[in-house]
């Protein structure tokens, strides 16, 4: 399937913005049974520091980084999921913590604006384990110099003997259903809705973040095991998940950005499950 009928299937169904709650999504405190379809999986983790940092204020609710865009991006990239694929689908999409009992029963495990993040000594172990026994990892949203500094400590401490390396256009993550020839940038919303450019504002990011310099370029990485298996993925200054949430507010956001931000997560995710 190309790009230009993935945008005509999008276009064809793009709707008008729904209120968003003024309130603050509790997440469920136990997982589904499993059911033998794609469950999306956001792992809850804590963060350092005050408001700012661990937390923020937006949409009229203050959401820990965890949760930045959850549950509605999820929601919409499984919509998507079943139109534009073969692959049964949970509707609804949900979180776990690592050292949930349950994790093990998912394949694919996404986190999300980690600039901040800190992982326990169980929550490295369990990663460590999932990763190990075949589990697969995108981490998103993120921008800057340190955010991304952040992100290799802590998954130094996950694989010390393992680097991230640069995931380039001849990788088959990039053909697996859509052929793309590299990770697109997406800004949030409200900072392309400010500038019109493609990146984020820099000074809303962790310091030192580098300025515009730190954040106008994608960085599509992986992590690979020693028998080359791709294990993880990060997906470095682009927010991927804000393309999936806001397609219905913007028709232009929604034709520049969601469109390819619902083609690199269904190939992602197309890939996690079948390598």
């Amino acid at each position: 399937m190309t790009m230009t009928s993935l945008a005509f299937i999008a276009v064809a169904t793009w709707l008008m913005p729904a209120d968003i709650p003024d309130q603050r999504f509790t997440p469920n405190p136990k997982a589904p049974a499993y059911q033998g379809k794609f469950t999306f999986v956001r792992v809850e983790y804590d963060s350092v520091g005050g408001y700012g940092e661990s937390w923020y204020s937006h949409d009229g609710r203050d959401w820990e980084r965890w949760e930045t865009d959850y549950p509605e991006a999820e929601e919409n990239l499984l919509t998507r999921m079943q139109e534009l694929t073969t692959i049964r689908v949970n509707k609804k999409p949900i979180s776990l913590r690592l050292t949930d009992k349950s994790l093990f029963d998912y394949p694919f495990i996404y986190m999300s604006d980690v600039g901040w993040q800190t992982l326990s000594e169980k929550e490295i172990e369990r990663l460590r384990a999932y990763l190990n026994r075949g589990g697969f990892l995108w981490i998103d949203d993120f921008w800057g110099d340190q955010e991304w500094t952040n992100l290799e400590l802590n998954m130094t401490q996950v694989f010390p003997d393992l680097t991230w390396r640069t995931i380039g256009p001849e990788h088959p993550i990039l053909k697996t259903v859509f052929k793309l020839e590299e990770c697109p940038q997406v800004p949030a919303k409200v900072f392309w809705m400010r500038s019109g450019e493609p990146y984020d504002a820099p000074d809303f990011h962790r310091y030192p973040h580098g300025g515009y310099e730190g954040v106008r370029t994608v960085h599509f990485k992986g992590l690979f095991d020693e028998k080359g298996r791709l294990i993880a993925v990060a997906t470095h200054n682009t927010d991927i998940g804000d393309g999936w949430k806001r397609e219905a507010e913007d028709r232009r956001y929604f034709e520049l950005f969601s469109t390819r931000s619902y083609a690199i997560g269904v190939n992602i995710i197309v890939y996690a499950l079948t390598h």
